[in-house]
């Protein structure tokens, strides 16, 4: 027997010494499992520093199944943003009512910390960074993987096509990339698709009649493509991840052009400045958009980002200054809108907010 299958033999022999003992000693595990999963997250990466087997615990769809079944979930914010140093960082935020309070987030530091036109995604428990450019403009397909549950980074499969300051969504496991209005990538026509599963990308042809996009919408297992031709004009799509196919739709759904929307339960949202700075709502039947209410310029200083966790609206705005919509209480009340608030991060200076997540675990 040779030494590397010596090797390989010793390690099989300690995965299942660890499997087999005990997850809390004197407790099956079913029962030292539903112990453990009512610690609040932010004690998570105490428990990973117990045994390897606490830290495949965390790790595992077990964990994960038991603290949902159980509601036990919990939804952390990651907003990154561009510092006046010119690096890329990321914040955290815990949503418990007692504990909302933005802080950087300790690990290693962020891949990409000094490129411009990152897009950022998430697919279950894990944040992609994608492409990005230098600060001589030279595009990247690296692809960087934030893993929540293990609390590090990864290296992801990179992209078919090196990009910069682009367009991305997520939509059933999958990230789907193409190019935004005005920039100039190697492929115009390409539309990159990354399956987390397989860990694999595939290019293919744009399936649209514009490139001219400058907004993804994912929405009824749908990606909505929001348009923009050159003397600034808006119209709407809609693809069919299942079919690859994409056609036109009625263009009132395209005044969501920016980065400020929000799918809650099935119903999109979006920041409107017309008129203040007013949260609208997508009505399906009327295929219109609703004010819901307006928002209290003392309690929020330029809105810009929104995102959700359960039936709430989170808007984020300068200094990460934060307030919570709960959607069902507001479409009952009108005016203006009610809701709790985050205090700023006095100590937060950045030159931009580029992009707002969620994980639940």
């Amino acid at each position: 027997m040779t030494m590397a299958s010596l090797e390989s033999v010793s390690e099989q022999c300690v995965q299942r010494e660890v499997s087999n003992v005990p997850i809390i000693c004197g407790l099956p595990d079913d029962i030292a499992l539903l112990c453990l999963a009512r610690v609040p997250r932010r004690y998570h990466h105490t428990l990973r520093c117990v045994s390897k087997r606490w830290r495949d615990l965390l790790c595992s769809e077990d964990w994960h199944s038991c603290r949902r079944k159980n509601n036990l979930e919990e939804t952390w914010v990651y907003v990154f943003v561009r510092e006046r140093s010119r690096k890329n960082c990321c914040y955290v935020l815990d949503l418990d009512p007692a504990r909302r309070c933005w802080r950087l987030l300790q690990v290693i530091q962020i891949p990409c910390s000094d490129k411009r036109g990152i897009c950022v995604e998430t697919l279950g428990k894990k944040l992609y960074l994608l492409g990005g450019c230098t600060w001589w403009f030279r595009a990247t397909n690296e692809v960087h993987c934030y893993d929540a549950s293990k609390n590090k980074w990864e290296k992801a499969a990179s992209m078919p096509t090196a990009r910069c300051s682009f367009v991305s969504a997520s939509l059933s496991d999958k990230l789907y990339v193409t190019n935004r209005r005005g920039s100039k990538p190697e492929s115009p026509d390409s539309w990159d698709i990354y399956d987390s599963r397989s860990n694999n990308w595939s290019s293919h042809k744009n399936p649209m009649l514009t490139p001219d996009i400058v907004n993804f919408i994912p929405l009824d297992g749908k990606l909505y493509t929001i348009h923009m031709t050159w003397n600034g004009l808006l119209f709407a799509g809609v693809y069919d991840s299942s079919s690859r196919r994409w056609q036109g739709t009625k263009n009132e759904i395209a005044k969501c052009s920016s980065d400020s929307t929000v799918v809650v339960d099935g119903t999109l949202y979006m920041l409107d400045y017309t008129k203040g700075t007013r949260l609208m709502m997508w009505e399906k039947e009327s295929e219109d958009w609703v004010a819901l209410g307006r928002l209290s310029d003392e309690l929020l200083w330029s809105p810009r980002h929104l995102i959700a966790f359960g039936r709430s609206i989170g808007v984020i705005g300068e200094g990460l200054s934060t307030v919570f919509i709960d959607v069902h209480k507001a479409v009952k009340v009108g005016g203006m809108l009610v809701c709790s608030s985050a205090g700023p991060n006095f100590d937060f200076e950045c030159d931009f907010i580029f992009s707002c997540n969620t994980i639940t675990i």
